[in-house]
């Protein structure tokens, strides 16, 4: 059964930083791009980073580019997000997604073509 589980959500004051993991287990995703997406109370399910499968390729929302950072090992199968600068509008529960049917394939932003999800973080930023 493949599993992304996140981990290393919390609450923090405006200024902190927090990094995120997404360790996956049952399968193997270091030939698939893999991504953060993050959802806020009563809005949709928004991107907010992504990496190519071997890591030369990452892709940022607007909102957080420059203060986000997406990273993976493929070794541990698991991506990362450090996240700097946090800002109260960051606050929003944290999803991993991965891609699951494109090896080798060139990063994507559209939240409906990844097969795999985590359960979610909660993000919380103090003004």
């Amino acid at each position: 059964q493949v599993q992304l589980v996140e981990s290393g959500g919390g609450l923090v004051q405006a200024g902190d930083s927090l990094t995120l993991s997404c360790a996956a287990s049952g399968r193997t995703f270091s030939r698939n791009t893999m991504g953060w997406f993050r959802q806020a109370p009563g809005k949709d399910r928004e991107f907010a980073a992504v990496i190519s499968w071997n890591g030369a390729f990452t892709y940022y929302a607007d909102s957080v580019k420059g203060r986000f950072t997406i990273s993976r090992d493929n070794a541990k199968n698991t991506v990362y997000l450090q996240m700097n600068s946090l800002k109260p509008e960051d606050t929003a529960v944290y999803y991993c997604a991965a891609d699951g049917h494109t090896i080798y394939g060139f990063p994507f932003r559209d939240k409906n073509e990844y097969d795999y999800w985590g359960q979610g973080t909660q993000v919380t930023v103090s003004s």
